[in-house]
């Protein structure tokens, strides 16, 4: 464990969180460990942009990033985060979304939004998910630092009212929202860590450079995942990861028995003889 990790102030940071939506965890990451993600991420990059306006016409995301390296499959599972998610989320969450994100020049901002907003469940309410964007560039206001409006986590139905995905351009926001955005400026290797109800956005690229960072998100235990890790990962893969990173991919049970595989532990779902308990009872014939 790093010494940043060992001096990390849970309570601390837990406190901001609660006020404003929102806290800043400075040197998340060192320098050695931001060109490793830089590396890995080399050999995805370049080849795609989004393919709506949400993900971004200019911008590059390299989904079940988790999956993508050594480095990754650390981060997701970092202390800090962890420490945090342990206040805000039931025990047995889950990782729901892991992805890198690069604006490249000439992106217009995102639709304002909340990263729980699919959970229809009506607000004011706590959050359902638990949301980190680490910069792996530094964040200014004109690279496409993400933005956010302090204090919104608390906001009730009515007032987040026109904040959802697809918005076309800034003009069509909420005034009231515009007005209070606010652009998170941050050094490469922090980490933005807020609650699924803060409204926020990814800023728009004015530079002459891309804007390289990685996001992963966390929900309550019974909350349908954005990602369909067990889809999207191979078995043979997770079979090597850790046991807490198996658990944060669903191979878990939440009490009293929420995703059994047949009635059996998900886990058993990894063993190299694992057999679908379909394909190995055979119905009697009499």
């Amino acid at each position: 464990m790093s010494e940043s990790e060992l001096s990390f102030d849970v309570d601390a940071h837990a406190a901001i969180i609660e006020r404003q939506g929102y806290t800043i965890i400075e040197n998340f990451l060192d320098a050695g460990t931001v060109a490793e993600v830089r590396e890995g991420l080399a050999r995805y990059l370049g080849t795609h942009e989004g393919r709506n306006d949400f993900e971004g016409y200019k911008t590059e995301r390299v989904y079940t990033l988790v999956a993508r390296g050594p480095v990754f499959e650390r981060l997701v599972e970092d202390s800090r985060v962890l420490g945090l998610c342990d206040r805000f989320l039931l025990p047995g969450y889950l990782l729901t979304a892991s992805q890198a994100i690069c604006i490249h020049p000439g992106e217009t901002p995102q639709a304002v939004h909340s990263d729980d907003s699919f959970y229809t469940i009506p607000r004011p309410r706590r959050a359902l998910s638990f949301s980190t964007i680490v910069a792996v560039d530094p964040f200014t206001t004109d690279n496409g630092a993400t933005e956010i409006i302090p204090g919104s986590h608390t906001w009730s139905d009515a007032e987040v009212a026109g904040t959802y995905y697809g918005r076309k351009d800034e003009s069509s926001e909420p005034p009231i929202l515009l007005e209070r955005i606010q652009p998170v400026e941050m050094p490469a290797g922090a980490c933005l860590a807020f609650l699924g109800t803060l409204l926020h956005r990814g800023g728009a690229n004015r530079s002459s450079a891309s804007r390289l960072a990685f996001s992963n998100q966390y929900c309550q235990p019974w909350a349908r995942t954005q990602e369909n890790f067990y889809l999207g990962i191979p078995r043979e893969q997770v079979r090597k990861m850790s046991p807490r990173l198996q658990q944060l991919l669903g191979y878990d049970i939440w009490p009293p028995f929420m995703g059994h595989v047949t009635a059996s532990h998900p886990a058993k779902a990894l063993a190299p003889d694992f057999v679908p308990p379909v394909l190995g009872q055979n119905p009697r014939s009499d």
